[in-house]
């Protein structure tokens, strides 16, 4: 008996446990280590990651998933254990992330497509067999003037719907990930121009969702928050959870089980505290939760620092950023909890 999509994904976003978003390419990963003077090779990445992976407080109370790079995917602990089953062993699952990155999009200047649709039917067979049981796919929107175009947006939702659609084919649930940046170029944008902008985005890509044949209840959603640009911040921790609520409740549908945020250019504390307000004061049909990257890893990764002899410290740092942001899932965050630690 194969699990139920719908029940996996239900899994993925229960009782205010969230993603780890692990996934970061080779070349992100070198300049994480690079901001800690840390070399990046194969047995750095498996150490970083081993140390997070058995942070075993933080996996077994707060962590749902852990979206891994097809490297860490198939990677072995130090002891010989394979990732996958440390992040089982803890009651978590494995995902993947299956993208190949956004490219300059031919013909239109300043904007992305993401690549990485060609062969990857063959990759999710590959993946499902090694343990993964959700995948992502991030598509790219910037604001600038005159972007984002009409051409760009339809081009990475659907995408994005086709990517959907394969997982669901090879039993994986796929995480649907459209990303207005706050911080790509020039960053100037105010909050209203962000929630017209998602919108739109968000309202293309469930069209083309319900064109592609993708069962909604097997499918989570990673939005953005709606939020101003990185060079104009303005907006209010308040502001910032009512114009996401209100873009979300406009756009997505009440069938999906669950939508979980990346922190894309927010600070750790900002992450935390936006979605604790969301979560506070709105009633909504779906679980909002956390899918993030360095918003879970930064104090973790500068507290570990490369050396063997603060394992402990940096999976301390890692546990107590888990804990925040599962309290935030469940609308309880406050600041001076950040103190307390």
């Amino acid at each position: 008996m194969s699990e139920r999509l719908e029940d996996i994904a239900v899994k993925m976003v229960a009782n205010g446990k969230g993603l780890l978003a692990a996934d970061e390419s080779t070349a992100t990963i070198k300049k994480r280590f690079d901001s800690i003077g840390l070399e990046s090779t194969e047995t750095s990445r498996r150490d970083y990651r081993e140390m997070l992976f058995r942070s075993d407080d933080a996996m077994k109370k707060y962590i749902s998933g852990v979206i891994l790079y097809e490297e860490t995917l198939f990677q072995k602990a130090a002891d010989g254990t394979p990732f996958v089953d440390i992040i089982q062993a803890a009651g978590s699952i494995a995902g993947i992330k299956v993208d190949t990155g956004a490219k300059p999009m031919a013909g239109f200047p300043g904007e992305t497509l993401t690549e990485g649709l060609d062969d990857l039917r063959e990759r999710l067979a590959s993946y499902y067999k090694a343990g993964a049981r959700f995948a992502k796919w991030r598509g790219v929107i910037a604001i600038a003037d005159g972007l984002p175009t009409w051409g760009s947006i339809k081009a990475n939702s659907q995408a994005l719907a086709y990517y959907a659609a394969l997982c669901q084919e090879a039993g994986i649930v796929p995480i649907v990930e459209p990303e207005v940046l706050m911080d790509g170029a020039p960053g100037t944008h105010d909050i209203a121009k962000c929630a017209e902008v998602t919108e739109w985005v968000l309202r293309t890509v469930f069209n083309d969702l319900y064109d592609a044949r993708v069962n909604l209840e097997g499918m989570i959603l990673k939005p953005n928050m709606v939020i101003d640009g990185k060079n104009a911040r303005k907006a209010s921790v308040e502001q910032v959870a009512e114009q996401t609520v209100k873009v979300l409740k406009a756009t997505v549908p009440s069938a999906v089980p669950g939508i979980a945020f990346l922190s894309g250019g927010q600070s750790t504390e900002e992450a935390s505290a936006h979605l604790s307000a969301m979560n506070a004061n709105y009633d909504m049909p779906w679980a909002l939760t956390y899918s993030y990257g360095r918003a879970l890893q930064d104090s973790a990764l500068k507290a570990w620092g490369g050396r063997s002899e603060n394992v402990a410290a940096g999976q301390r740092a890692f546990t107590h950023r888990a804990e925040m942001n599962s309290l935030a899932a469940k609308g309880s965050w406050k600041k001076d909890l950040e103190k307390a630690a």
